[in-house]
């Protein structure tokens, strides 16, 4: 057997026990509130994290300043409950706006 399958067998096998603990568990495992919390938070500081990266960084430099700003406007967007179709839409306009007048 490929290494690359067996690989691919054991990252499913993986994934299915990962979904499958939720239900199996539900109702016989009690997880304290503060814990709820810092989960919560840390999935808040993942996603920003992840964001920062993809705004700002491309090919292992400074992605430029028309991305970050597009970034910033959808978030800006986001924040004030915008639709998530206008979000998306004026993000990519602020972006292609800025790079159209060679704002890199």
């Amino acid at each position: 057997m490929n290494a690359t399958v067996v690989v691919i067998v054991a990252l499913a096998l993986g994934t299915y026990a990962f979904r499958l603990v939720g239900p199996v568990l539900h109702g016989r495992v009690e997880i304290p509130a503060r814990v709820q919390e810092l989960a919560s938070a840390g999935a808040v500081v993942l996603l920003v994290a992840l964001l920062a990266t993809g705004a700002l960084a491309e090919g292992g430099g400074f992605a430029g300043w028309a991305r970050p700003a597009g970034v910033l406007v959808g978030a800006a967007l986001a924040w004030r409950r915008a639709p998530f179709i206008v979000v998306v839409l004026a993000a990519a306009a602020a972006t292609a706006l800025l790079r159209l007048v060679a704002v890199r």
